[in-house]
């Protein structure tokens, strides 16, 4: 379902689905809560979100991104709170298994891309870690700022290195077990959420090309960060279910 960008007054005024949202770059968290409403085909309002006003603020109760607001109902910006939204407002198609055990195991692994110190959180401290070292990552005073939001320190930087390794293992085998069984995706036999959150979140590794995803070469050269351990754990297997999501399930080019 396309979506067409709008300021804060005419989001405010709205009715149904808005969406504030991080913009120019394809972050993990906003391009996962896009994915999901355009499978569900949801029609929605995007905000760019603009870290200067203060409308915004007032508005969507804090300068973050996504930040998802259904009618008049407070607004939600865990990943796993705009994505039980979405399953409430379009139950079909669901993201989420029906049986209760798959439900868990889809629920489990999007948390350990999207949540707290999972993949995509951990990545986002090492690229701080590089942009306060000078050795690629974040530009300083970005690194700086998102250090400070994210809970950065060095020891948590150095913890999410190992972390990162083991995560994309653990993502990689899945995947590959599910390949022997028969499917093509992480849980059951169709799409999920898992699925949406893995190819969002490998844009902090590696970005889709800028032909389907404009950014700035600065940012670029951010995402692209390589380090050792990190490029070591990476399997092609991740990258080609990324490809198949975005030719099959998701919309490109990415509308940043």
């Amino acid at each position: 379902m396309p979506f067409r960008y709008v300021g804060v007054e005419e989001a405010k005024q709205a009715h149904g689905m808005r969406m504030v949202v991080v913009g120019g770059i394809p972050s993990p968290w906003s391009e996962a809560a896009k994915g999901i409403f355009h499978v569900k085909n949801l029609d929605w309002l995007a905000v760019r979100l603009d870290y200067e006003s203060d409308a915004l603020r007032a508005w969507a109760g804090q300068r973050s991104g996504p930040i998802a607001i259904w009618n008049d109902e407070p607004p939600r910006d865990r990943w796993i709170d705009i994505l039980l939204l979405a399953e409430r407002l379009a139950p079909s198609p669901s993201l989420l298994p029906g049986d209760a055990a798959e439900r868990a195991l889809a629920i489990g692994l999007s948390h350990e891309i999207m949540g707290e110190q999972g993949l995509a959180w951990s990545r986002r401290l090492r690229l701080v870690q590089a942009g306060l070292d000078a050795s690629g990552g974040f530009a300083p005073p970005v690194a700086k700022y998102v250090g400070r939001k994210y809970g950065y320190s060095p020891q948590a930087a150095e913890a999410a290195s190992s972390r990162i390794a083991d995560l994309l293992a653990m993502l990689s085998s899945r995947l590959k077990a599910q390949r022997a069984a028969g499917s093509r995706y992480f849980v059951g036999n169709a799409p999920t959420a898992v699925d949406i959150y893995s190819a969002a979140a490998l844009a902090l590794f590696r970005p889709l090309p800028q032909d389907v995803c404009e950014m700035d070469a600065g940012t670029r050269a951010a995402f692209e960060l390589r380090e050792p351990q990190t490029d070591a754990a990476l399997d092609d297997v991740l990258l080609a279910h990324r490809e198949m999501m975005y030719r099959e399930h998701l919309a490109l080019p990415l509308a940043l």
